[in-house]
């Protein structure tokens, strides 16, 4: 009996052994499968694709374009943006003292100004050196000169801090403080208009969004009806392939990596496209700047933009051509 017991214990672990090892190799086996499949899949579908230059470089170009628009309207904020956040550091306030103002007031003020502790910088250009100025920028120093009195008033021109400058309301708020001290007659913001144009910039982002999404639903239908189309045509061989036990999922495997294909190709061709125009742009737009006084110089997309458009691309292929080959496949019954 005891020999019996041991004998069976000894025999018992190797069968547990032996079933743990062949479980794991049966994992094994279906993974490399399955991995193997999926190779295969892939590298059909894109050889059936290159089979087909016309067609395919035809749908690429469509997703391309969709791609292609919204990404270059947002390539354009980013480099207006930048531009913008350049010239915000000229942002300047002038600020107009009352013409009867009498020396005492004018020292007053600037002392006024100055303990604020809000400006880098404050010059005062007095009403003589302001129509100095004026005589030689505008060249009718001569007509001026006969007039019986000077016409323009003191100017304190204020330098706001930079954390000033990229806060419109802290700027407004500071503007209306200034409106009250004694002996001003008129404030004004210099950089307004930059603060205008950096809303445009923010609704012109927006726009850039939903253009994508929109353009976005037009790539899923045009990936979706070339996946219904090549669906069609390949009908008979469909067939076959689930008379001999062929599951649904295994049918559908090539037509989703052709819609990823396809999604790849446009996100990257679209990148390609964005580029060359701002190589095509980019010069004219240096010697623009250059009549400026600035160095600016166009941005393209660079990697980040390729590595974004592609995947997006993928994504937006490969869900288009699983609605089309959700709902077409099942109906493709022997």
């Amino acid at each position: 009996m005891n020999r019996r017991t041991k004998g069976h214990t000894l025999v018992k672990p190797r069968e547990n052994s032996a079933g743990a090892v062949q479980g794991r190799l049966s994992v094994s086996s279906a993974f490399d499968s399955w991995l193997a499949s999926h190779r295969s899949n892939a590298r059909v579908s894109l050889k059936r694709l290159m089979d087909e230059p016309l067609q395919t470089l035809m749908t690429t170009l469509v997703i391309a374009i969709a791609f292609a628009l919204p990404a270059a309207l947002w390539v354009a904020v980013a480099n207006l943006q930048s531009l913008s956040g350049s010239w915000q550091t000229t942002t300047r306030i002038s600020l107009f003292i009352d013409k009867g103002a009498s020396t005492q007031t004018t020292e007053n003020l600037i002392k006024a100004v100055e303990s604020l502790n809000q400006f880098d910088a404050v010059t005062y250009v007095s009403p003589e050196v302001a129509l100095e100025e004026f005589q030689t920028a505008s060249g009718f120093g001569e007509v001026l000169a006969l007039l019986e009195e000077n016409p323009l008033p003191g100017v304190l021109l204020l330098s706001p801090k930079p954390a000033l400058g990229s806060e419109p309301e802290s700027l407004q708020a500071l503007i209306d403080q200034l409106e009250q001290l004694t002996g001003v007659a008129e404030v004004q913001l210099d950089m307004q208009w930059l603060q205008r144009m950096q809303r445009i910039l923010a609704m012109a982002q927006r726009v850039a969004i939903l253009l994508g999404v929109a353009l976005s639903l037009g790539v899923l239908l045009a990936v979706g009806n070339t996946i219904r189309l090549a669906i069609e045509s390949r009908r008979d061989e469909i067939l076959v392939v689930k008379l001999v036990g062929g599951t649904n999922g295994f049918v559908r495997r090539p037509f989703l990596y052709t819609g990823l294909w396809y999604g790849l190709a446009g996100g990257v061709l679209a990148w390609l496209g964005v580029v060359l125009a701002g190589l095509w742009l980019g010069k004219t737009v240096s010697e623009l700047a250059l009549l400026y006084q600035s160095s600016f110089s166009l941005q393209g997309p660079g990697a980040m933009g390729l590595l974004l458009l592609a995947i997006l691309g993928g994504i937006l292929g490969l869900l288009g051509a699983a609605l089309a080959v959700g709902r077409h496949i099942a109906s493709i019954e022997p």
